[in-house]
C-alpha cells in the first residue's frame, strides 16, 4: 500500500510549481487534497517552514527552505517524521540537480520535468521499502520535530490564509510595485523618437538662446525659460510613456498642458509648421500614453 500518494516542489515566494511527481490513481480524496495542495502552494509564504494540513485519510506536508517549498499528500497513517525525512531527501536531490538562479528565472509551470524521474524513484523507495537506508536522518528528523514540532493547520486556516494572501497581491498591485506596462508598439517607437528630437531642439535653442539673453537683453530670459520647460516636459512625456505612474492620465494632460502653453509663448521665435510639428509630436505622445494599458498577465501561471 502507498502511504505517499503525492508530492510537489513549488518556488516559494508565489507557488508556481517547479515539478511534481506523476499520479495514475483516480482517487477523488485525492484529487480534492492535491487541489488543496496547490491552494496551500499560493500562500506558503504566511506559513512556517514547517506544517501539517490534517485531514480524515489524508494529510498535507510541506517543508520550505531557500526559497523553495517540498510538498506531500500522505496517508494519515504514515508517521510524520517519516513523511518530513521524505521531504528532507527530496530538498537535498532538488538541491543538488537543480541551480538556485535557475529556479529565480523560471518563468512557466513544471520548468525542470527530469526531476519528476527523481521525485517518483524516492516516493518508490518511501512507498516499498519505509524508506531509503537513512536511519540516522530518520532519528535526526524525528529528534528536531520534538524540539520543533511543524504547525497543525485546519483547511479553514488555509482558505482564510488564501484570502489574506490574494488581498495583500492586490494591494501590491494597486500600489504599482508589481505592475508591468503592456510591451512598447511601433508608434510608441515612433512617439519616443519624435519626442526625444522636440526636446533636443527645445535644449538646443534654450542654450543658444540664453548666451545671447545674459549677455545683453535680461528680458529674453522668459523665452529661454519655456525652451528649457518644454525640454524637460519632453522627456517628462518619455517617461509617463515607458513606466507605469498612479494618476498617469491626470499627469499626461498636465504635460500636454505646459508643452502647448510653453510653444504659445514662443510664438514669433517659431513659424507655424515648428508650432504645429511641436505640439503634434506632444498630443500624439498623450494619446498613446493615456492609452497603453496595464500588461493583463495570468497571476497563478496556470496553477
Amino acid at each position: 500500500m502507498s502511504l505517499i500518494l503525492f508530492a510537489l516542489v513549488v518556488r516559494l515566494r508565489d507557488g508556481l510549481p517547479l515539478s511534481a511527481s506523476t499520479d495514475f490513481q483516480h482517487n477523488p480524496q485525492l484529487q480534492e487534497r492535491k487541489q488543496q495542495l496547490r491552494n496551500v502552494s499560493k500562500a506558503l509564504g504566511l506559513f512556517p517552514d514547517r506544517g501539517v494540513v490534517k485531514g480524515h485519510d489524508l494529510n498535507i506536508y510541506f517543508l520550505s527552505t531557500e526559497g523553495v517549498s517540498y510538498m506531500s499528500v500522505c496517508d494519515a497513517s504514515l508517521p510524520a517524521a517519516t513523511a518530513f525525512c521524505f521531504l528532507e531527501d527530496l530538498r537535498w536531490d532538488f538541491t543538488a540537480r537543480i541551480d538556485t538562479s535557475n529556479v529565480i528565472l523560471a518563468a512557466r509551470p513544471y520548468p525542470f520535468l527530469e526531476f519528476d524521474n527523481t521525485i517518483a524513484w524516492l516516493q518508490q523507495q518511501y512507498n516499498q521499502k519505509g524508506g531509503p537506508a537513512l536511519e540516522v536522518t530518520l532519528a535526526e528528523v524525528q529528534e528536531d520535530l520534538k524540539t520543533r514540532p511543524p504547525q497543525i493547520l485546519t483547511l479553514e486556516e488555509v482558505e482564510l490564509t488564501k484570502k489574506a494572501a490574494n488581498g495583500h497581491a492586490e494591494h501590491l498591485s494597486d500600489s504599482g510595485h508589481i505592475q508591468r506596462l503592456e510591451p512598447v508598439t511601433a508608434p510608441g517607437i515612433l512617439s519616443l523618437v519624435l519626442n526625444i528630437m522636440c526636446a533636443s531642439l527645445n535644449l538646443i535653442r534654450g542654450v543658444h538662446l540664453s548666451e545671447y539673453t545674459f549677455q545683453d537683453d535680461y528680458e529674453g530670459v522668459w523665452n529661454v525659460l519655456a525652451f528649457l520647460l518644454a525640454f524637460f516636459c519632453c522627456l517628462g512625456q518619455c517617461h509617463l510613456y515607458l513606466f507605469h505612474s498612479p494618476l498617469k492620465t491626470l499627469k499626461s494632460v498636465c504635460l500636454l498642458t505646459v508643452i502647448v502653453l510653453c510653444n504659445g509663448f514662443l510664438f514669433g521665435l517659431r513659424n507655424g509648421w515648428q508650432l504645429l510639428f511641436h505640439l503634434g509630436v506632444a498630443t500624439f505622445a498623450t494619446m498613446l500614453t493615456v492609452n497603453r494599458k496595464l500588461h493583463d498577465r495570468t497571476n497563478d501561471c496556470g496553477v
